[in-house]
């Protein structure tokens, strides 16, 4: 009896062994191609498998009476408060186009689920939309715009809009682009709207790229490896079937792989030109330098050497979206999440140019509010962008880039004069007195200067600019659709954050507020952004226990 117990067991062991392999959300892989990938982490598929042409992915649902397993990672954001003008005049941050946050809050919102709260990073829903800017016209890359009115969620305040417009660039105006597809080809990635819907989005981004562009693809799993050398466009039926033919297994050594990625990069760097690394993963990193600390260090370094990366998240259940916001950040990119095949299309077709041309790099803004017109001021966002005051000239630090044709938005809550209430106060100082206001400037009618500053993406040296504003108590009647829409946006993020600071905003008067402001809605975004927040409105909210409360 021992004996057949023994042999049952061992009969078990090999049958899971190579039986279908099942991810955390309860899909399945056929067993031979399982076993196969566990074998031969990133090799192609076998030519017979017919290949799957996903354009739209669902994501994988868990099985009846089934816990959904979720290791999704985001870092904590601690909401800007309202400061002092008169305390601290300046306030200092790098801009951010990144879009992640608001098509990963979608895909929760369509799933039937309110996002997690830090998953909620308001500046990127805010510039997630195209706004009306005019484009620049002199030498500089960018133009800028500022515009003031009442602030929607609290009437007694008001809200500042400060954007810059990048210059547009056609597409037959584009650099010649050299680009590696870092693709993560790990066990994580098997499900439809991960690898099958990364390969449908890179196909689509060949398509669209000239001849005078060129290709690479490397993959990691296990370990890194190089499916294509750099390979003309001219040659895209090449590029298109190694994409193809990729298929997931293994554990994901993600270091190695950018490592490599940028070898390749380096290799075949055109001067003067664009080169990238496009990092597609979930961001699962568990094998060689998972530390992010010392990738940082490493893409910093390749950063510097004129190779730029963009990160591209993919996948729901474990996505590590503050490993990948950072990788961004540090590699002098932008981070985009793609949840359909329409996402896909967004970023890699109808803003090509933007996503993989840098117009200006290590881009800050710092605003110097008049505190003979301001008692108190909040920077609505930018929580993981702010900077100190003396960073602004501080050349040696990191900060922001802008695309062709991109828009970058930021929103400040501003109380007038006498209206601030009791803020924290800062403690006085044994040995000297707080600074005196200008009398000089002080007594002007300006509200506050914004300056920005900024280098060429090839440069190391940094040029300035400043804009006065003076307010011209513009109701929120009399401002714009774009202003109205920004606002909607601005206001349903802090609806979803729950946030302390979101006064009067409900559901309704956020509706209200983008239904004024939808304008022409070219791609049909704001549209969309609409039905989102009716689909946010008829959730329940839940405690922190999960537990339901009142719905909205």
């Amino acid at each position: 009896m021992t004996r057949l117990w023994i042999l049952v067991l061992v009969l078990a062991v090999a049958v899971l062994g190579c039986s279908d392999s099942k991810d955390p959300n309860g899909a399945t892989a056929e067993s031979a191609d399982a076993c196969a990938a566990d074998a031969e982490p990133g090799a192609m598929a076998p030519a017979a498998r017919p290949q799957m042409q996903q354009m739209q992915a669902e994501p994988a649902e868990p099985r009846a009476g089934q816990a959904e397993f979720n290791t999704e990672a985001y870092d904590r954001i601690y909401e800007n408060a309202f400061l002092s003008a008169r305390q601290y005049p300046l306030s200092t941050f790098a801009i951010d186009v990144d879009t992640a946050s608001y098509a990963n809050t979608r895909r929760f919102l369509n799933r039937g689920k309110l996002p997690p709260k830090d998953a909620v990073r308001i500046e990127e829903f805010v510039n997630y939309f195209a706004y009306d800017y005019s484009p620049p016209t002199g030498d500089v890359p960018f133009s800028t715009h500022v515009d003031v009115a009442d602030c929607p969620w609290n009437t007694e305040h008001r809200l500042a809009r400060i954007a810059i417009k990048g210059r547009e660039m056609a597409q037959d105006q584009r650099p010649a682009v050299n680009l590696v597809f870092l693709l993560d080809v790990s066990g994580s990635m098997r499900d439809p709207n991960k690898l099958p819907l990364l390969k449908s989005a890179m196909t689509m981004l060949v398509h669209n790229l000239s001849e005078r562009d060129r290709v690479a693809i490397t993959v990691y799993a296990q370990a890194a490896g190089l499916v294509l050398p750099s390979t003309s466009c001219e040659n895209k039926e090449t590029i298109i079937a190694a994409l193809g033919r990729l298929q997931a297994g293994g554990s994901t050594a993600g270091s190695a792989g950018i490592q490599q990625a940028y070898a390749v990069a380096e290799k075949n760097f055109i001067p003067g030109q664009v080169n990238r690394v496009i990092l597609c993963t979930d961001g699962d990193f568990n094998v060689g330098i998972s530390n992010i600390g010392d990738l940082t260090r490493l893409i910093e370094e390749k950063a510097r050497s004129g190779v730029f990366l963009t990160v591209l998240g993919f996948g729901m259940g474990n996505l590590k979206d503050s490993t990948m916001e950072t990788l961004a950040d540090k590699g002098n990119g932008n981070y985009g999440y793609i949840d359909t095949i329409h996402e896909a299309r967004k970023m890699l077709v109808e803003q090509l140019s933007a996503t993989l041309v840098t117009i200006a790099k290590d881009v800050k803004i710092q605003v110097d509010f008049n505190p003979a017109k301001v008692g108190a001021y909040r920077l609505i966002g930018y929580e993981n962008r702010l900077m100190r005051a003396e960073d602004f000239r501080d050349d040696t630090k990191d900060a922001g880039e802008i695309g062709a044709g991109h828009t970058v938005t930021a929103l400040y809550e501003v109380v007038p004069v006498g209206m601030e209430g009791n803020l924290p106060q800062l403690p006085s100082s044994k040995y000297q007195q707080p600074a005196e206001p200008n009398p000089n400037t002080v007594a002007s009618d300006e509200l506050l200067t914004v300056r920005l500053r900024y280098m060429q993406p090839d440069g190391d040296t940094a040029r300035e600019l400043d804009f006065p504003v003076i307010d011209t108590g513009t109701t929120l009647a009399e401002a714009s659709p774009d202003f109205h829409f920004a606002a909607a946006v601005a206001s349903f993020g802090m609806l979803l954050r729950d946030s302390r600071h979101k006064g009067q905003s409900t559901y309704a008067t956020t509706l209200e507020l983008a239904t004024a402001g939808k304008g022409q809605d070219r791609g049909g975004y704001r549209a969309e952004f609409i039905k989102l927040v009716e689909l946010a409105r008829a959730l329940p909210r839940r405690d922190v226990r999960g537990i339901a409360l009142d719905a909205r």
